[in-house]
């Protein structure tokens, strides 16, 4: 959901902003229906932006990382002020460990770090760690129904349960980005035209430059 100020808590009314943030607040209603009707056990968690190893190359973070080595062009869409919530997915599997372990049935659980930062920033990041040059930033059309910033209050899954974020964002990027150079293998599969392509209408590469 999106949040122009403040942060969502757990019993904040869902405003979902596109069909497919739609599809995730009906799949919330639907558990939470089965778990007051058949006393289904159900335990919900809510978690913002993740990053780390092994993310699909279509995402953000990847993607910037996977053009940026092949010295193409980094797409971001709109101007890049879209803030979100990075996680590092090492902080949500612990969260959500926990969550399994000692959460209570029918409860939902928000889970972020409190790393608010901009697209475009988080871009310019990779790229400093890449030696590449902000020239290959490239601004694309927005999306239909783009939201603005994400922001979780998950202050009752820090104080119920003991959970809080282990990793720093820098630190954790960096990390990220030092695997995809790495690990090439398993990424270059996946990186096709039609994944690392800014918007379908727009192609940028030939095949030859994809590695197809």
């Amino acid at each position: 959901m999106e949040a122009e100020r403040g942060s969502f808590d757990e019993l904040d009314r869902l405003n979902p902003s596109n069909p497919y943030s739609a599809s995730k607040a009906s799949a919330d209603m639907l558990c939470l229906a089965y778990h007051r009707t058949y006393g289904l056990d159900v335990k919900i968690t809510r978690c913002t932006n993740n990053f780390g190893p092994y993310q699909f190359p279509e995402k953000l973070i990847p993607k910037t990382i996977i053009r940026a080595l092949r010295n193409l062009q980094v797409p971001i869409y709109g101007t890049g002020a879209n803030v979100r919530d990075w996680i590092y997915v090492l902080d949500h599997c612990e969260a959500i460990r926990l969550v399994l372990e000692k959460g209570e049935s029918g409860e939902i659980y928000n889970i972020s770090s409190g790393n608010e930062i901009s697209n475009i920033e988080v871009v310019k990041e990779i790229l400093r760690y890449l030696n590449r040059d902000e020239d290959l930033i490239s601004f694309v059309e927005d999306r239909p129904g783009h939201d603005l910033r994400y922001s979780l209050d998950s202050s009752k899954i820090r104080s119920e349960l003991g959970w809080k974020p282990k990793h720093n964002f820098s630190s954790a990027l960096k990390e990220t980005v030092k695997w995809y150079v790495e690990n090439e293998t398993w990424w270059k599969p996946l990186a096709t035209r039609e994944v690392l392509h800014p918007t379908p209408w727009k192609p940028d590469f030939t095949d030859a430059e994809s590695g197809e």
